[in-house]
């Protein structure tokens, strides 16, 4: 209970207590209050007396470093400057010496300031230290702590009663409604046509959500389109079409028709003030054509005729914009002003469809008595017309006769006489033109196909060696490059020889004796690269007459003849590069294989003999005959073959096929000894504790397998292959902890190595935890941002609707990479979009034809998809590319299930071991 007598009454009052104080009362002080006043009371009021009268001495509260009055007037000179600057150093140095005990001064008055004061968490923190003692069900019994603040709102309260509020009776109708049946349409659902659901502004807009799919769909698929022009390096516009498109734009806006009118007024301000001049009368005409009309066009270009009749693009304008009736009428006055205009005759002829007045117009003018021909006889171009309308090759060839008599300078009139000619016929029309335009290289070249043409292909290289000679005599030199072009072209038209012939006679002009093996070598690649392989292959054969010892260029020319020649070509072409480099093993190498795939085994046995001969401590021969005996079924002269090879050649990579050769035919007793020695000899070659730990596993020595894979990864700590193999045995041991560890380690020795990353969200994927391989995948692609192979498993990990925008960001930082594409190209397979997969599968293996998987996916497809036709191209394709690498190829086709097979045996396999 609370009582009326407040709580402060008969109290003395507070210190300093001014009564009214919040009301704006101020205090006042008495002398009764304070006493007699001290002598500084008295000096302070002498003070004020003195500042009231003016009489303040204002120099006592003078700043030093403002000197005025007495001093004012003195200059501030060096010394004065010297012994300031002497003063600052003093203090400083005073500074310096107190700063320790200050500083000092300044934490032990910090710590005693804390210790007087400390936190509310200092003060509690011996209880709260207590609190680890606590049970729980001290704990539970703890009571709540009530609202002790509110406590006299509550009371208040309380006494004063309930209040009620009545709800609207349109809350109570709604939550009434809410839970019933709607058996009626709103009058806004009735007016906009029932069940479709209006917007806020009752305009009747749905939101239709699969336009929204369908189109954000359609603008990822834009995007990938657009990517994949990046990486095809093609353009996607068609310039025509785009022109067109722009024609048919109609013109509606109030500014371009304001535009017009402008453009309107100059064009009729220029006709006016110079009305001889055409091309105003030919733009106004267009700007009407423009603005859709067409028949003041016609018009203006009329009034332009009168004008300027003498102007040939007036009347083509006007012939263009009119019918093709009124355009021959316009043609006939054209020709009556300017019977001299080629173009006019032209266009004239391209209006008739019948040969009868093609003719007459070349040969009679349609309002003239004269032929066209004899109003312009050195016209080439009415020539040519004149003589394509003549379907008998001898009135042609009479009219080219009469022709080259008119225009003898025209070559292309020359060149066509005498491809009408017989062939004696024809070298006397050549020598004729090479008498009449002695600076032209097309008669010179027309001449020898024509030998060759006739079976004198011993008379090409003097006629084009001579063509040189007398075009740099005449001064009409070609470069190199232009010469190159004449050979590209001859090699079109089917004149091999002419070819091979200009490439001899001109490839070394214009060329620095130093920088030929490149040049050359540039040359070819260019021309192959344009598709001109018998230029290419005259190019190599006449750098390999220069530079016979260079391998490298033999190399070359063996890939080319591989890739688009015989395996007669090719053989032939190895025999003489072995006679000239024979110390290049890779010549050797290829020659015996291409013995062996022909089926010829006792040869490929032969040609490795002379290669033994010619390299005696070759590792590269000895496996390449080991492999020979071996998958021809020799098991025992492989084995004497690797003997004599580690003693040999003792290199690592013997060692190793000894071991896998052992193991391949179930000896893994003499595989594990053969293993020891050479990894006792060879303790940092990763493969060496691969192969024996896979081989401890056949035996289901899983203990000795993980030493070997331990031991391993200590001596070859860069070997990822190594640490994922001993993860997985760790995981097929059902220990995925200690795989995860294993991969751990293994990231923490290599950095940045996507093979490790990518095993590590494997791990959890096969463990089922898909939260933790996102984590992982979303830190491998922060530290491997162009790894192409996590981004093409992070597309897959993506639910399928963000798959496609997941492949984009790939796309964006992965340009070019094989395993994205490859990616990309599934996406399309999901979704039925055959021909866009098979581009971007070909685009994939053209990229990298040695990813064995990317072959088996495309394989896949088309088993699915494509046509028998379709799957042996592939199978064919991938037969010529080899492949050997890749994540599921390796495992079957080094799998001892698998010895021996190839590769038209293999891609089956691995296609049907994806998923």
């Amino acid at each position: 209970m609370y009582s009326v007598t407040k709580d402060f009454m008969d109290k003395p009052a507070p210190a300093n207590y001014v009564a009214g104080l919040g009301r704006g009362a101020t205090g006042f002080t008495t002398r009764s209050d304070i006493g007699p006043a001290p002598q500084a009371a008295l000096a302070a009021a002498q003070l004020q007396k003195q500042q009231a009268d003016g009489d303040n001495d204002e120099a006592q509260y003078q700043d030093p470093d403002n000197e005025v009055g007495l001093f004012s007037s003195v200059p501030y000179e060096e010394d004065d400057e010297e012994a300031d600057r002497i003063y600052e150093e003093v203090d400083k140095a005073m500074d310096e010496r107190r700063r320790a005990r200050r500083e000092a001064r300044e934490q032990e008055e910090l710590s005693r300031y804390h210790k007087e004061r400390p936190k509310i968490q200092q003060q509690f923190a011996d209880l709260k230290r207590g609190l680890a003692d606590v049970t729980d069900e001290e704990w539970a019994t703890l009571p709540e702590v009530g609202d002790l603040v509110g406590k006299n709102r509550r009371m208040r309260s309380s006494r004063m009663g309930e209040r009620f509020v009545p709800v609207p009776d349109s809350v109570l109708l709604r939550a009434k409604e809410s839970s019933q049946m709607a058996t009626m349409l709103d009058e806004r659902e009735q007016k906009h046509g029932g069940l479709a659901t209006p917007a806020g502004n009752t305009s009747g807009m749905t939101t239709n959500f699969i336009e929204i799919g369908q189109a954000r769909d359609k603008m990822l698929g834009m995007k990938l389109d657009q990517v994949s022009d990046s990486v095809t390096g093609q353009t996607v516009i068609d310039p025509k079409g785009y022109l067109t498109d722009l024609n048919s734009v109609v013109i509606k806006s109030d500014a371009e028709i304001g535009d017009i009118k402008k453009a309107r007024l100059l064009l009729k301000s220029v006709t006016t003030t110079n009305p001889k001049h055409a091309p105003g009368w030919i733009a106004a005409a267009r700007l009407e054509e423009v603005a859709g009309k067409l028949a003041q066009a016609r018009a203006v270009m009329a009034k332009g005729c009168e004008e300027c009749p003498k102007s040939e693009d007036v009347w083509l304008e006007a012939a263009r914009l009119n019918t093709t009736d009124n355009a021959k009428i316009i043609l006939a006055n054209a020709v009556r002003q300017i019977p001299q205009s080629v173009k006019i005759w032209l266009q004239a002829l391209s209006l008739e469809t019948d040969p009868a007045a093609r003719k007459r117009v070349l040969r009679r003018g349609k309002c003239q008595r004269v032929a066209s021909l004899e109003l312009i006889p050195n016209s080439v171009k009415l020539w040519k017309a004149a003589v394509s309308e003549e379907e008998n090759p001898d009135d042609a060839r009479i009219l080219l006769s009469r022709a080259v008599e008119l225009v003898p300078l025209s070559v292309e009139l020359w060149l066509a006489l005498a491809r009408l000619e017989s062939y004696e016929n024809a070298r006397k029309v050549l020598n004729r033109a090479r008498a009449a335009v002695p600076t032209s290289h097309e008669i010179w070249i027309a001449a020898a196909r024509l030998v060759e043409q006739n079976g004198n292909a011993a008379m090409v290289d003097g006629i084009v060696a001579s063509a040189v000679n007398m075009l740099s005599q005449r001064g009409a030199v070609l470069g190199r490059e232009q010469w190159l072009k004449e050979a590209e072209t001859c090699e079109k038209q089917g004149s091999i020889g002419t070819c091979q012939a200009i490439v001899k006679a001109t490839i070394g002009l214009d060329v620095d004796e130093e920088d030929r093996k490149s040049t050359w070598v540039e040359d070819a690649e260019s021309c192959l690269a344009r598709g001109c392989v018998q230029t290419a292959r005259a190019i190599y054969a006449h750098a390999l007459s220069v530079f016979p010892a260079k391998k490298s260029l033999w190399r070359r020319a063996a890939f080319l003849e591989k890739e688009h020649g015989t395996s007669e070509s090719l053989e032939e072409l190895l025999r003489r590069a072995v006679k000239y480099c024979p110390q290049a093993e890779i010549l050797w190498l290829m020659l015996a294989k291409e013995k062996w795939v022909s089926g010829d085994v006792d040869g490929a046995r032969g040609v490795l003999s002379e290669a033994f001969q010619a390299n005696t401590n070759s590792e590269q021969i000895w496996l390449a005959a080991v492999k020979l005996e071996n998958e021809n079924g020799e098991f025992e002269r492989a084995q004497v073959l690797l003997e004599k090879a580690r003693e040999q050649a003792d290199t690592q990579r013997v060692w190793m096929k000894s071991a896998v050769l052992e193991r391949q035919h179930g000896r893994n007793d003499r595989a594990l000894q053969l293993l020891d020695e050479a990894i006792r000899r060879f303790p940092t070659f990763d493969k060496l504790w691969m192969i024996r730990g896979q081989t401890l596993e056949e035996l289901e020595d899983m203990t000795r397998a993980r030493e070997a894979y331990n031991e391993g990864s200590r001596q070859c700590p860069r070997s990822a292959p190594l640490w994922i193999l001993a993860a997985r045995l760790e995981e097929k041991a059902g220990l995925t902890i200690r795989a995860r560890a294993v991969l751990e380690r293994a990231r923490l020795r290599n950095a940045k190595n996507a093979q490790l990353w990518r095993e590590s969200i494997a791990v959890e994927m096969r463990a089922g935890n898909s939260n933790a391989a996102k984590t992982l995948m979303a830190k491998a692609l922060q530290e491997c941002p162009t790894a192409g192979a996590l981004w093409s498993d992070a597309i897959f990990m993506e639910a399928r609707p963000m798959r496609k925008s997941k492949s984009v960001d790939a796309l964006k930082k992965c340009d070019n990479d094989p395993a994205v594409i490859v990616a990309v190209a599934r996406l399309f397979w999901f979704e039925r979009k055959v021909d866009k997969a098979r581009t971007w599968f070909g685009r994939a293996c053209k990229l990298d034809s040695d990813n064995g998987d990317a072959w088996a996916w495309w394989f896949k497809f088309e088993c699915q998809h494509g046509t028998e036709e379709q799957r042996q191209d592939v199978l064919n394709r991938c037969i010529a590319a080899e492949p050997r690498h890749g994540d599921h190829w390796p495992v079957v086709s080094k799998s001892m299930r698998n010895v021996g097979k190839r590769v038209e045996e293999l891609l089956p396999l691995v296609a049907s071991e994806l998923k």
